[in-house]
């Protein structure tokens, strides 16, 4: 007995380092690579571990140096710098192996795109040496550890998971992301892993993210926070949720809007690519649904944002708020519906988006006295009626077609009425100098005697007739042109024009 249970000493560290690495080449088709194995026998003597036929005999595995690398690749797919778990001295000579823990420190995980894994010759290896090891894993605790998962156009490596080859492993997880940078507690099964397509490896869970800091990216800032359950495949997962940023801002504007959002996404775990289907939002009191997808194509630098926003019912100080620097100067409701487009180029948002849509403008009234006390002029004389001082605080409606590309915002048809007059104009407005181009007509219920009053409406009354056309008492075609900050208006006859001085620059 004596000799036997040194025998059985001497078997011990030899065995448990063959079936450790015969367990990981046979369940993750890679070659692994220990650099050290040290095993602390349990207290008890060797004619004991005899007569108790090793069971209760509990051995300490140590292990570092821990790599593993998939034929055909490099690098390796796997790498920690301690592994430590501990197995019953009759389970090694068992059947089937029952670990209860395992402890991992210093881990280093890389998932691999789909379809991009390498060779899997440890198949044919597992198979020369028979059966494969029946290894029940119990509990995994991982420390230190790192998380890298690699599009398509990197080099390709594997992930390593410590899951048992037929059942999920319960999971819970608290991680630190960079970007944005927040904090996501996240609980959920994950696996059977899938060793031939480790992107098909299912998963699901719930989560919740708070504290990220969008300020991290170009254009916008504030803090987000999310809740809520995902499920599907690394490489197809399904997440549906809620989120919210109170002081969400565009950083040109520094204004805070709160934004809320309830979203279903799909997202690819290996890529980062990601299909909106749909996300409903709602900004200050506005509702909006958008549709699309944020993809990394193969090759490209960045990603491109394709994107449908709809927005029925608007407030329209809501998006002037977000949008402008100061207090909105506008109130009304706004109807809008437009792609975004964002390709995967070269420099600012602003230089690459692209816009597509329609928008309309009900009930809208300026907020700046001066302003609107200009537009109740324009409907006084328009109606006929100079003095009457009732028509005030007049609503306005603008509606239009754009497209926005090269900062260049392209109108093509942009009209603006109040009781009384219409405007009809097509154009552009450069973003880059604010340069306005527009040209169209000018409708009026007045005739051009009717907008003034006393001698002068006498002295234009035989000219009506030159200025009445398509139904209008006035008809005119007119000219935008100049800056935003410094317009001139005009007026067409033929080919003559005849200009405004730019508002604020001096009359000669």
């Amino acid at each position: 007995m004596f000799i036997a249970g040194r025998a059985l000493r001497g078997r011990l560290e030899p065995m448990v380092k063959e079936q450790a690495i015969r367990y990981l080449q046979d369940r993750f088709h890679a070659d692994v690579q220990l650099a050290s194995l040290d095993i602390h026998l349990p207290r008890l003597s060797t004619i004991g571990l005899v007569f108790q036929k090793q069971r209760g005999a509990i051995v300490q595995v140590d292990v570092g140096g821990l790599t593993m690398t998939r034929p055909g690749t490099q690098e390796p797919l796997f790498s920690i710098e301690k592994l430590h778990f501990t197995v019953d001295v009759a389970s090694i000579l068992e059947a089937r192996k029952t670990v209860d823990a395992v402890s991992l420190q210093g881990v280093r995980i890389t998932v691999p795109p789909k379809g991009q894994e390498g060779s899997t010759p440890g198949k044919a290896g597992a198979k020369e040496k028979g059966k494969p090891l029946n290894v029940e894993v119990e509990q995994v605790e991982l420390r230190d550890t790192t998380l890298v998962i690699l599009p398509k156009d990197t080099t390709r490596k594997p992930l390593f998971t410590p899951v048992g080859p037929d059942e999920p492993l319960n999971y819970s997880a608290d991680l630190n992301i960079p970007k944005p940078p927040g904090h996501v507690l996240s609980k959920g099964r994950f696996g059977p892993w899938n060793a031939d397509e480790p992107g098909d490896t299912s998963l699901n869970g719930d989560y919740s993210f708070d504290h990220a800091d969008l300020s991290i990216f170009n254009g916008i800032a504030g803090i987000l926070s999310s809740t809520g359950q995902f499920e599907g495949t690394l490489a197809d997962i399904t997440v549906k949720g809620q989120a919210s940023v109170p002081d969400f801002r565009l950083k040109m504007s520094g204004n805070p809007v709160p934004l809320k959002t309830q979203f279903e996404v799909r997202v690819d775990g290996t890529n980062g690519n990601t299909i909106l289907q749909p996300v409903r939002a709602t900004l200050g009191t506005t509702n909006f649904t958008t549709t699309g997808a944020i993809i990394k194509h193969e090759n490209a630098a960045k990603r491109s944002i394709t994107l449908d926003v709809t927005m029925p019912d608007g407030y329209l100080p809501d998006l002037l708020r977000l949008a402008m620097k100061g207090s909105p100067f506008m109130d009304g409701r706004i109807t809008m519906k437009t792609s975004i487009d964002i390709p995967p180029l070269t420099g600012t948002v602003k230089q690459k988006i692209v816009l597509d849509g329609n928008f309309s403008l009900r009930d809208a009234k300026f907020l700046k006295s001066t302003i609107q006390s200009q537009i109740d002029g324009l409907s006084r004389h328009a109606q006929g009626q100079p003095k009457n001082e009732e028509i005030d605080e007049v609503a306005s409606n603008m509606k239009g077609s754009f497209r926005l590309e090269n900062q260049i915002m392209t109108f093509r048809s942009l009209s603006f009425d109040v009781p009384g007059a219409g405007i009809a104009l097509a154009g552009t407005y450069n973003l880059r100098d604010q340069g306005l181009d527009f040209k169209g007509t000018l409708k009026l219920e007045a005739k051009v005697s009717e907008m003034v009053t006393g001698w002068k409406s006498v002295l234009l009354r035989p000219i009506d007739p030159l200025f009445e056309k398509n139904g209008a008492g006035t008809f005119l075609h007119i000219l935008v042109q100049g800056s935003a900050r410094s317009p001139k208006f005009g007026v067409q006859f033929g080919s003559h024009q005849f200009m405004t001085p730019g508002i604020g620059a001096k009359k000669n």
